[in-house]
């Protein structure tokens, strides 16, 4: 059997030399050290040790190991990132110095309930394990993000705030000399029905005029529901004439709308994002740390 450099390995030894056994769910590599010339276990993880790793080891336990390589049945030189894992799945060759001992992995399948159930304990207590230890620095690392970002945000915000508290007031401005300007006219309507009533004209004269005026003004009101699909109430309408005057002002200023709700939306949602974080139950830090981030 030759190398993947077509050198040939002056010995090729049986399988029995090199064993593989599983032992609390891990494998056992059993191998004989060649200048100490007694045999040493090797207790690997299969998800986390690379086969250099395992080489490494190797040479480590037995100076007098010049040369530790891996191959595949094909003569093909198997990498040192390869994991442990993939590794164990198929037969290869380990070769030690100018021997080449022949490993026979056993098959999982053929694992025990019992060592299966070992496995998957292990993982189940690895997973804990790494939650435990890194779900606090996760949590406030997440934490400083939000609050880069509720800063970033509220920078934003600042210049629109004022851009858009300088818009309202002009827009309520112009809303209040609209509702001063409407009770003007209806009392000045009002007085010139009077003194042409009792002045002018008599009643009888003036009757169907103010009839008239006043089923124009019931079909004033309908078509303000036909238009708007809303009754004629006064708040309302206040408040419709108001946003009337804001975003023609907003418009006038370049005032993006859009843009604001979009941040204001952004930034309830972060408020939000950090106070659920920030709860007891997901949040496991001392009060003092907390309320000094703050």
């Amino acid at each position: 059997w030759r190398g993947w450099d077509g050198a040939p390995y002056s010995t090729l030894v049986p399988s029995d030399e090199v064993t593989i056994n599983y032992r609390h769910g891990l494998p056992v590599i059993t191998l004989l050290l060649p200048t100490r010339n007694e045999r040493c276990q090797f207790t690997v993880k299969p998800v986390a040790t690379t086969v250099g790793a395992f080489l490494q080891d190797v040479q480590r336990e037995d100076k007098g190991i010049e040369r530790a390589e891996v191959f595949a049945t094909d003569g093909t030189k198997v990498s040192d990132a390869t994991l442990m894992e993939v590794l164990l799945l198929n037969d290869f060759k380990l070769v030690i110095n100018n021997t080449a001992y022949s490993v026979s992995p056993p098959v999982k399948d053929k694992l025990s309930s019992e060592h299966a159930t070992e496995m998957e304990d292990i993982k189940s207590l690895v997973h804990r394990l790494f939650v435990a230890l890194h779900l606090e620095d996760h949590q406030i690392r997440k934490e400083r993000e939000l609050l880069q970002k509720l800063d970033h945000l509220k920078g934003e915000l600042l210049p629109l705030e004022q851009m858009k508290a300088r818009i309202m007031d002009s827009a309520d401005a112009k809303t209040s000399r609209l509702l001063w300007v409407g009770l003007a006219l209806m009392s000045t309507q009002g007085g010139a029905l009077a003194w042409l009533t009792w002045w002018v004209y008599s009643w009888d004269i003036m009757e169907p005029v103010t009839y008239f005026i006043t089923y124009g003004s019931a079909m004033a009101f309908y078509a303000y529901f036909v238009l708007t699909k809303q009754d004629y109430i006064y708040p309302h309408a206040k408040d419709r004439q108001f946003l009337h005057y804001f975003y023609r002002k907003s418009r006038k200023q370049r005032f993006n709308v859009e843009r604001y709700n979009k941040l204001k939306d952004d930034l309830a949602e972060t408020e939000e994002s950090l106070r659920r974080l920030r709860q007891p139950l997901h949040l496991r830090l001392p009060i003092q740390e907390i309320n000094d981030k703050d």
